[in-house]
């Protein structure tokens, strides 16, 4: 550890709004100087990358002009029943609960041994929602990290995910793994989720889009990737003893939904099950949710896996799940021994391991595993690290610019900078997800940050605030130069509304900590930010402040201040992104995909259920009042009035949007098409998100997102936007009929900015529609 990380760590702690996380890891600790000797294994150890390839076997499964199902036909019915076991189970590749690794085999999510004989590659498991994890710290390398989930989701641009997907499939091959666990999909019902970075937002639509682009990336380098949690793991708070309990018609027009979109888009080779029960059943030991639906209704080909620890029993396996993961944290290796038993007494049918095995065969032959063994490149660390930059610009959101005064001069001004470990870097999310940097601390930071929230063993590292080392102050140090630039870290408000009364300009780095495992109590902003911004607000009138968040936050202080940035969890490049928007190197294009409330009061669960249950056994249920009206859907059919409203986003320049058109039909069965122009009406190059929703048909007024479109637009240019409609966004889900169905009548669309400020509208009749689930 460098002494300006001890120095960072002693100076300013997240301890206060975070302890609560050593709940987490309480019942999985080591003995003391475990982590010592664990290092010094570690260093002896090969890297992922340099682990032997699987020797092909030519049997006739190689023909790759044979189908995917044909060729796991024939390559399953070549194993041996303990060998089809074998592929149905496997651990946490941590040091936990585990002897020890196979040779060569590294530190990871994930490791379930393959079939040598046979060609069959082991599964090595990484996780990967934003960049290729190192779990807890166990490996000395670094990657790339992609800004956050909701940061991508705020692009609306389906290439941005693609290419985020292809970044983080790419390193992940270059290290030696073939799984991804990323691909979240899970709606943001509840904005205290503490796994809302993670996600793509409150709409089925832009959820599902990104999340089918960003998985078409990843696979695209010949890696399976996953979707998950499925299904409704709204919270964090207590997920293993939760029942969600909603309708089956609201669940498929929402949440579910936006799981079949990215699925049809995607086709990702895995579906991850959830912790939750959902309405009554574990997700993973679901019926409805795993056979009826997803491998019924959808025809999904590819293999259910568990979440980490979330096999509650062997009636899962004929339930839906087809391989247990993660296996030393559930109660029994149910998909080893205990199934085999099962088998041989007849009480599962060796005909449905068959099935499980030849889904994993199948999506590996339909990724190109087994067909493209060939050594990955280096990875261009350079390359990766400006697509982040990059992605984050486009992500940022201008959320207010009293006087523009946004973006700032070079030049002239003297600039406050205060608060959110400015000096350090730029602040990431917690738990699985979390990516350490190529230069982070495992490679002694130069700049950046790690702070331990709580817990003893090898996962406490799993509540370490995590700052990646791109720090604000220094990218915009290097704009107007060191003796121009004021540096107060925040602890005071006091002393913050010194330093700003001394300055032009005053911009406050506030920062909100989200961690997997824990939800946050409220929308405030811990360790007491909200006073230091009120204090600074009052002291110098261009007081900007900038948010480093993981969800909506509350604004107090919103009416004192004159300009606010959301930047979220910004990534490897998240420093000199911000700095680009704050002087206009890039101008903010980002747009919402989360409702900010003003307060707990107005979302639909005010009180969150089971935030302070403990008890894994102390089982309760979570309604959803809301039904399939999540977020800005919400707001609209209750009339209310949130801070700021789903796709908002303001920019240097000024659009104007127009000439809507609106037909029935389409190709490819779309309800509608759906066209519209957006010109740059200023002087700044600039992207504008067009957005159309429905706004009342046959059912009544309701509020849909139907279609957008993301442009980039010179000066004075104009284009024209092409979007088709799926007709389930128009539909409502029969569950008598088991079918979407649209009603025949006139429906009513609007052109907009966001979901409140809407133009144009025009209305089309439409013949009703029966689709099948």
């Amino acid at each position: 550890m460098t002494r300006q990380m001890t120095r960072l760590m002693s100076r300013r702690g997240i301890a206060a709004s975070a302890a609560a996380c050593a709940l987490m890891i309480g019942a999985l600790t080591a003995p003391a100087g475990a982590q010592i000797a664990l290092e010094a294994e570690m260093s002896a150890r090969a890297t992922a990358a340099d682990l032997a390839p699987t020797p092909t076997v030519d049997g006739p499964w190689m023909n790759t002009k044979l189908s995917p199902d044909e060729r796991a036909r024939l390559l399953e019915s070549q194993l041996t029943l303990d060998e089809r076991i074998g592929m149905l189970h496997g651990i946490m590749a941590i040091p936990y609960k585990i002897d020890g690794l196979p040779p060569g085999v590294v530190w990871s999510a994930g490791y379930i041994p393959g079939v040598p004989r046979l060609g069959i590659p082991a599964l090595r498991e990484t996780d990967a929602s934003l960049g290729v994890a190192t779990p807890h710290r166990l490996r000395p390398d670094g990657a790339t990290g992609l800004p956050s989930g909701l940061a991508i989701a705020s692009t609306f641009s389906p290439e941005a995910a693609y290419k985020g997907g292809a970044m983080v499939g790419d390193e992940a091959r270059a290290k030696g793994f073939n799984v991804l666990l990323g691909g979240g999909s899970n709606l943001t019902r509840e904005p205290r989720n503490g796994r809302n970075f993670e996600y793509l937002g409150e709409d089925p639509l832009l959820a599902g889009t990104l999340a089918g682009q960003a998985i078409r990336g990843t696979q695209d380098q010949h890696i399976v990737a996953t979707v998950k949690h499925f299904a409704l793991n709204s919270q964090e708070s207590s997920r293993r003893a939760v029942n969600a309990v909603i309708g089956e018609a609201p669940l498929r027009e929402s949440d579910l939904l936006a799981f079949q979109l990215a699925i049809e888009a995607g086709q990702p080779a895995s579906v991850m099950c959830s912790y939750n029960r959902v309405n009554g059943p574990w997700a993973c030991d679901n019926d409805f949710l795993l056979n009826k639906v997803l491998k019924g209704d959808w025809a999904y080909p590819g293999w259910v896996m568990s979440d980490w620890g979330a096999t509650p029993a062997l009636s899962a396996a004929m339930n839906g799940l087809d391989q247990q993961s993660g296996e030393q944290i559930d109660e029994d290796v149910f998909f080893d021994k205990p199934l085999k038993a099962a088998v041989a007494a007849g009480r599962i049918p060796e005909a449905r391991v068959s099935d499980m095995v030849r889904r994993i065969l199948r999506s590996l032959f339909a990724v190109g595993v087994f067909d493209h063994k060939e050594a990955a490149g280096p990875i261009d660390f350079d390359a990766h690290a400006a697509l982040t930059r990059l992605v984050a610009e486009e992500g940022i959101v201008l959320l207010k610019n009293k006087g523009d005064v946004l973006p700032l001069v070079t030049k002239g001004k003297r600039i406050a900078i205060i608060g959110g470990l400015a000096d350090a870097g730029v602040l990431s999310g917690g738990g699985s997800s979390q990516v350490l940097a190529a230069d982070g601390p495992n490679h002694d930071y130069k700049n950046g940050a790690f702070i331990h929230i709580g817990g003893t063993g090898e996962l406490a590292h799993i509540s370490d605030a995590v700052y990646q080392p791109d720090a604000p102050l220094a990218a915009i140090e290097a704009k107007v130069g060191k003796d121009n630039v004021i540096f107060a870290d925040g602890r005071y408000a006091s002393e913050s509304a010194a330093a700003a009364k001394e300055a032009d300009v005053a911009i406050v780095f506030a920062t909100q900590w989200n961690i997997e495992g824990q939800d946050v109590p409220d929308l405030s902003l811990p360790q007491g930010q909200d006073a230091v911004i009120a204090a600074v607000a009052a002291a110098n009138p261009n007081t900007i402040v900038v948010l480093e968040t993981g969800g909506p936050v509350a604004m107090p202080w919103l009416d004192q201040v004159a300009g606010v940035v959301e930047a979220w969890y910004p990534g490897t490049r998240g420093g000199q992104a911000i700095a680009n928007i704050l002087f206009g190197d890039a101008n903010p294009s980002g747009h919402l995909p989360i409702t900010f409330p003003r307060d707990l009061a107005q979302t639909p669960s005010p009180v969150l259920a089971g935030f302070y249950n403990r008890d894994r056994k102390q089982q309760f249920d979570a309604h959803f009042p809301e039904g399939s009206d999540v977020g800005y859907r919400w707001y609209a059919a209750k009339g209310l009035s949130p801070l700021f409203p789903f796709g908002y986003g303001l920019s240097y320049t000024t659009f104007s949007q127009g000439g809507l058109k609106a037909t029935p039909g389409g190709k490819d069965g779309e309800a509608m098409k759906i066209s519209f122009t957006i010109a740059n009406t200023g002087k700044r190059a600039g992207a504008d998100v067009g957005q159309v929703y429905l706004v009342a048909g046959p059912q009544g007024n309701r509020t849909r997102l139907l279609g957008f479109g993301r442009v980039d637009l010179k000066p004075g240019e104009k284009k024209t936007v092409t979007v088709g409609v799926d007709p389930r966004l128009l539909a409502d889900f029969d569950t008598q009929a088991h079918a979407w169905k649209v009603a025949a009548g006139s429906y009513t669309v609007a052109l907009g900015s966001d979901a409140l400020t809407l133009g144009e509208k025009q209305t089309v009749t439409l013949k009703a529609q029966k689709l099948k689930p």
